[in-house]
This record gives structure tokens, C-alpha cells and sequence, in this order.
């Protein structure tokens, strides 16, 4: 294992310097937030794909794989799914407007009164998402080194930290290329083929497993349906996923780069299905379906690939935890605190190192926070399902009704907010924080508000609609702090 210890500390130690790199980079609030909106189409690609494929798309994924076999893939399918929509349908609109958050979006397309609410319904799904990322951390490095949950957490969590803290969406952006390429390597290139000759090839694992588990729709139809409404409708408005969409350097990297990430989680996920498959061949008698990654990795791979492929996965957590807690942070500072102490935007501007200062501050915070709360936690899928459904129920018809429906209002809007949120709460109360039902009820009952609250009032504003269809259309002045730079890889 001495090997594979020093490739774990090396690329351990690579992602602080990339940290201390991008810390000279970010001079500017839009460099720290949003890597200055000009990353080229290949970075943009990587660091979307791997934000999106964190430690349930690589270790859950194979647990789904090792429990339902093939169709253990819909999970991650549904995530890739919504990146490609994502891409193709909104990802140019979004990164021309220009801003940080999704509730500056709101603020604009409803003229200023949609926006603190809907700021602390995402500071939560973030804060959770940060929080489960981070949970992860005891799994791995239990399986490296052999260390409590506590220490696990709090090792993992303080490098992430760390260089998020040091040089904000430059250091996530570097070190999530780095992390992509090492989940490419480790998960598609080495594990996939070992485990599946290892498991004697796909005539073998027909022969000794049942036929679901090689039915696309093994895993059920409801089930599948969830993924799509939690998942797939999650991607469309997760200020995680905008935050990078803001990075793009133009409309075509935007579109594009979304594009091949998306399809990329599609091939990521069939490769976590099959090597659960191979798994439950090798080891049927498993305690858990999600130590099926750890024991085909600990018990069928060399030496040196061992620790390349649990650096994989280490790079699979940290890349979703990074970009969770710099959203989190984002919307911490942006969306509410600065308006809770009233701040003046303009002002703001004029301060450039005093807004990269305040946003380190606010990472650090949110990351000690992150830490603590994950210490504190042991139900991940409950922390993440709460997370999801209140995401979805109560900001995904304010969000896509904004971008798509002139008719909406901040009334309707707020209401949706609302009444979805508290919708989802209640029935997660009833039914149970596991059940469908919150999701399936809340989201019809938070549009039925929108359009009717909608409707009853009075039509937005001309002019806040005239402003907002300049800004989506890339024709507004670029804010003050935003230098126009070319874009670069």
C-alpha cells in the first residue's frame, strides 16, 4: 500500500498548490465567483463534468449497479440528462445575463422582490449538497488510511477548504480539470475493463446473474420517474451548475461544452452500472451495495492503480464538494447577507479586493460550518433528499417560468416559493423524508400558484421586462467590474 499512499498524498498536496496558483489569479470578484466568465470550451467541459459527478455518481452509482444491475445507471443517466437540456435550452440565455446568482436572475426578470427568499431556500440545498459531499470523505479514506469518521471528515474537508478559500473558482476550476482527468483515468480507462475481465467478461456475469439485472428498466419505472423530477430538473437550476454556466468565456462554450459533459456523465454512468454488475459477480454476499467500489478496488487492482483509482474517486467528492461550497458561500454573501446589512451594489464594485476579501471570508465560514455539520450528520440520503426537494419544489417553476413565461410575476413567483417549499416540508413530515409523494405533490402545487398568483395581478413592469430581454440577450452594458477578456482553454 506504500504506493499507493504516496500517489494519494501527491495528488493530495497538487490540489493545495493549485489552490496557491489560483489565488494569484483572482484579484477581482469576478475572477474569484466565476474565473472572470472565460473559460474556453475543453476547461469548461471537464470542470462541469466533474462538479456534477461527485461521490454518489461514482461510489453510489456503483452501489446502484451492484443492487439492480444495468439499470442502476438511471441515477446518473437523469443527471446527465439535465445538463444536456441545460445546455442545449438555456446555458447561452443564463451566461449572458451577467450575474452570480440564480436570485439575481430572479431579482431582474421580477424586478427585485423575488430574490431573499429564494436565496435562502438555495443557500440550504447548497449547504446540504456541501455537507453530503463532505460526508463522503470518511468512506475513503477509511478504505486509505484506516482513520475514523471524524478525522476522515475533518482531513478531506480542510483541503477542500483550503484552496477554495485561497483562490475561490480559479483554484476550483484548476483543480476540477485535474479531477476530471483522474476519474477519466481511474474509473473509465483502468477500473471498467479490470473489473469486467475480472468478473470473466459479460457472457460470465450473464451466466451467473438473474435477468434484471440486464433490463434497462430493472430498477422501475417510479423510480425512474423520481431520478428524472429530483435529478434531471435539479441540474436546470442548481446554483452549483449556474455558477459554472457563468463561467463560460461565450453562448458557444456554453452550449457546446455543456453538451459534451452531459453526454460524458452518460457514458460515466453506464461505466458505474457495469462495474457494479461485474461486482455483485465477484462478491455477492456484500453487507452494503456501496462498498462494492472499495472492495473491487482494494481486492482486483495492482498495486500504484489501486491508489490511482481511490484518488479517482477521492477527486469525484472533492470536485462536487468544492463547487457546493463555493455556491453556498456565494449565495451566503451575495443573496443574503449583503442585503440583510443592506449593502449598496455600487459600492461594492468600487472595492474590488475588499468583495474577494468578503467572499474568502464567507467560504471559510461556510467550509468550518460544512465540516461541523458533517461531523454532527449520519443520514446522507435523508440531509440530500431534504436538499433536493425543497430545491425543486419551491425554485424550479419561478426559475423556468422566469426564463420561459412573459406572464409571470413576483407575486406568482413568490408564492410558487412558497407555497412549493412549504409543500414539500409538510409532505416530507407526513410521508416520510424518503418518500415520492413531496416531490409528485409539491411541484404541480407550486405551479398551479404561479400561474394562478400570476394571472391575479398585475402583468410585470414593462420597463423591468425590457431590461431583462436586453441582459438575456447579451445587449446590456457589461457590469462595471466584468473587463472584457477573450476567452481562453
Amino acid at each position: 500500500m506504500a504506493v499507493d499512499y504516496i500517489v494519494i498524498v501527491v495528488y493530495l498536496a497538487g490540489m493545495l498548490a493549485m489552490g496557491w496558483w489560483g489565488m494569484r489569479r483572482a484579484k477581482s470578484k469576478s475572477e474569484f465567483l466565476v474565473a472572470g466568465r472565460r473559460l474556453g470550451p475543453a476547461m469548461y467541459s471537464g470542470t462541469m463534468a466533474a462538479i456534477v459527478l461527485g461521490g454518489a455518481s461514482t461510489i453510489g452509482g456503483v452501489g446502484l449497479g451492484y443492487q439492480y444491475g444495468l439499470s442502476g445507471a438511471w441515477m446518473v443517466v437523469t443527471i446527465g440528462l439535465g445538463i444536456l437540456a441545460l445546455s442545449v435550452f438555456f446555458s447561452a440565455r443564463i451566461a449572458r445575463l451577467k450575474v452570480y446568482t440564480v436570485s439575481e436572475m430572479l431579482d431582474l426578470r421580477y424586478g427585485g422582490r423575488a430574490g431573499v427568499i429564494s436565496g435562502v431556500v438555495m443557500w440550504a440545498y447548497t449547504l446540504m449538497l456541501a455537507v453530503t459531499s463532505t460526508i463522503a470523505y470518511a468512506t475513503i479514506f477509511d478504505v486509505l488510511f484506516d482513520v475514523n469518521r471524524t478525522l476522515a471528515i475533518v482531513l478531506g474537508g480542510s483541503i477542500v477548504v483550503a484552496y477554495s478559500t485561497l483562490g475561490g473558482m480559479w483554484s476550483i476550476t484548476l483543480t476540477d480539470m485535474v479531477q476530471f482527468v483522474v476519474k477519466t483515468i481511474g474509473v473509465l480507462l483502468l477500473l471498467l475493463p479490470v473489473a469486467v475481465v475480472k468478473a470473466g467478461g459479460f457472457g460470465a456475469m450473464k451466466a451467473q446473474l438473474p435477468t434484471e439485472y440486464f433490463d434497462p428498466l430493472g430498477i422501475g419505472g417510479e423510480t425512474i420517474f423520481t431520478y428524472v423530477l429530483i435529478y434531471t430538473f435539479g441540474m436546470l437550476i442548481g446554483q452549483d451548475i449556474w455558477q459554472r454556466v457563468f463561467t463560460a468565456g461565450s453562448d458557444r462554450t456554453a452550449k457546446w461544452g455543456g453538451t459534451v459533459a452531459g453526454t460524458y456523465c452518460l457514458v460515466y454512468a453506464v461505466a458505474g452500472a457495469v462495474i457494479g454488475t461485474a461486482a455483485k459477480v465477484l462478491y455477492p454476499k456484500l453487507a452494503s451495495p456501496d462498498d462494492a467500489f472499495a472492495t473491487i478496488v482494494k481486492d482486483e487492482l495492482p498495486v500504484g492503480v489501486r491508489g490511482l483509482v481511490l484518488a479517482a474517486a477521492l477527486a469525484a467528492v472533492m470536485s462536487t464538494s468544492s463547487g457546493a461550497l463555493i455556491a453556498c458561500a456565494t449565495v451566503a454573501n451575495n443573496d443574503i447577507w449583503s442585503r440583510v446589512r443592506g449593502a449598496v451594489r455600487g459600492a461594492e464594485r468600487a472595492e474590488g479586493h475588499d468583495e474577494v476579501k468578503g467572499n474568502r471570508v464567507f467560504i471559510l465560514a461556510m467550509g468550518v460550518a460544512v465540516i461541523l455539520i458533517a461531523i454532527g450528520l449520519n443520514d446522507v440520503v435523508e440531509a440530500l433528499t431534504v436538499a433536493y426537494n425543497l430545491l425543486v419544489g419551491g425554485l424550479l417553476v419561478p426559475i423556468l417560468g422566469g426564463l420561459l413565461w412573459k406572464r409571470g410575476t413576483a407575486q406568482g413567483a413568490l408564492a410558487a416559493v412558497a407555497v412549493g417549499g412549504l409543500a414539500v416540508v409538510g409532505l416530507m413530515a407526513g410521508y416520510g423524508i424518503l418518500a415520492n409523494e413531496p416531490v409528485y405533490y409539491g411541484l404541480p402545487a407550486s405551479l398551479v400558484v404561479y400561474v394562478a398568483v400570476s394571472l391575479a395581478t398585475r402583468p410585470t413592469d414593462e420597463a423591468i421586462l425590457t431590461a431583462w430581454r436586453e441582459r438575456i440577450a447579451g445587449r446590456a452594458p457589461e457590469p462595471q467590474s466584468e473587463p472584457a477578456v477573450p476567452a481562453h482553454q
